[in-house]
């Protein structure tokens, strides 16, 4: 069953005055399947922010629909968004967006909180998750305290912690060195594999080698496809290589 239906997605920015208007996205169309794990590639300027951003509700449409588990989130009202955001989506970004002035028990709860869960419920949630993502000893800990990666994990854990139905993750391994970068792809593929559904943005091959399927955005569009199927992490890396050049020689 698809869980994310995008049919005809535009995004046109126009300057101030109206004058000069450029494509961000162009027809985006495609949807993700309930516990699938896709990433999406392209150039700087392809429009895949662009499109994270708005599956985010974070910016607007110029047309087009977007479907989660049915619901038109287009049509979510603005005053309900935040709300929508934190029953139905988990964000993982490349700068963390962690609170340096709470613990980081506290910024995995902040989501509850503001969803104003019981606090023995949010015990209840974080002890599993703490101890699966191997941060349960940097609970008390302040950010500025702890790595990279443990930072990246504590991410995680506050994406995974309101039981989002989707993931969007945007260059989850961007700050990361190689080490922290492969100890993240490992805990994406097991949560996946555990049935959470992942969508992530990625300019790393080797990150998006990791994922069931690949879209690759070009021009604000969807210029082709691949999906992992049998395929081993290192036959899938060598796929997208050979289509990001093809890609960058404009598609010839």
């Amino acid at each position: 069953m698809s869980l994310l239906r995008v049919n005809n997605l535009k995004k046109i920015y126009s300057s101030r005055f109206g004058g000069n208007k450029v494509k961000a996205l162009n027809n985006i169309t495609f949807s993700v399947e309930e516990g699938e794990y896709v990433a999406i590639m392209g150039e700087s300027g392809s429009g895949k922010t662009t499109l994270l951003n708005i599956l985010a509700t974070l910016d607007k449409q110029t047309s087009g629909e977007i479907y989660l588990n049915e619901e038109n989130i287009l049509k979510v009202k603005e005053s309900k968004l935040s709300e929508f955001r934190r029953n139905n989506l988990g964000f993982v970004f490349q700068d963390f967006n962690l609170l340096d002035t709470f613990s980081v028990k506290d910024n995995i709860f902040l989501p509850l909180v503001l969803s104003k869960i019981d606090y023995k419920e949010m015990e209840k949630r974080i002890k599993p998750l703490a101890k699966r993502l191997n941060i349960e000893n940097l609970l008390e800990k302040y950010p500025y305290e702890i790595s990279g990666g443990q930072k990246q994990r504590t991410a995680v854990c506050r994406a995974l912690i309101t039981r989002p139905k989707l993931i969007l993750a945007d260059e989850p391994t961007g700050a990361l060195d190689s080490k922290s970068s492969e100890q993240l792809l490992n805990i994406f593929s097991d949560i996946n594999n555990s049935g959470q559904t992942i969508l992530m943005v990625t300019h790393s091959a080797r990150a998006a080698s990791t994922a069931k399927r690949v879209l690759f955005i070009k021009d604000g569009e969807v210029f082709h496809q691949i999906y992992k199927g049998n395929m081993r992490d290192d036959e899938m890396y060598e796929k997208i290589l050979d289509t990001l050049t093809v890609l960058h020689r404009g598609g010839e």
